[in-house]
């Protein structure tokens, strides 16, 4: 149980402002930049979400229920994707990429439609490669990393047309 609590008041600690500073203006704006270069050459959607701690609701059941942390980071990404509606493009063909600072947990989620294409391993190989910058603190260098492996299957399998991608959802990321 001070385990659970000891987790509970972490994520209490952290806000967005840690999230602001970890993530700055320009490096957000180089990610920025990073997105739309990436979907200039697909018709896919990349959506990067970053937050510092879990909504109350979800440590709340962390300390009651005991449900771990890692499992509640994969159901608020998931919950993100839909929230930020990177389900929503013509190709179900839409990527999140899931940060949470106060875990340095990382999700990626993705449509049904690019899901059949990579396997499992795949997703789990790039966010290993995303953890290994993340732990030595190089966040803009391992969604940078990521961003161009998440890239690769969405370039070969859903390549750009001879005209523009509509990109649908915005190209900034959000910081929660």
């Amino acid at each position: 149980m001070f385990k659970r609590i000891k987790t509970v008041l972490r994520h209490l600690w952290l806000d967005e402002s840690d999230t602001r500073r970890t993530i700055d203006p320009d490096m957000l704006e180089r990610l920025h930049q990073r997105v739309s270069a990436s979907e200039a050459r697909h018709t896919g959607e990349v959506r990067i979400y970053v937050e510092a701690s879990l909504p109350l609701s979800y440590l709340w059941r962390h300390l009651r229920e005991g449900v771990p942390v890692h499992a509640l980071a994969r159901q608020r990404a998931t919950s993100m994707f839909g929230k930020l509606r990177v389900w929503d493009t013509q190709h179900n063909n839409g990527v999140l990429l899931y940060l949470l600072l106060a875990e340095h947990a990382i999700e990626l989620v993705a449509d049904r439609g690019l899901n059949a294409i990579v396997q499992p391993g795949e997703w789990l190989a790039m966010v290993q490669h995303m953890g290994a910058a993340f732990a030595s603190g190089h966040f803009e260098d391992g969604l940078t990393q990521a961003l161009s492996e998440v890239s690769a299957p969405l370039v070969q399998h859903f390549p750009a047309g001879p005209t523009p991608n509509s990109n649908d959802l915005p190209d900034i990321p959000v910081l929660g």
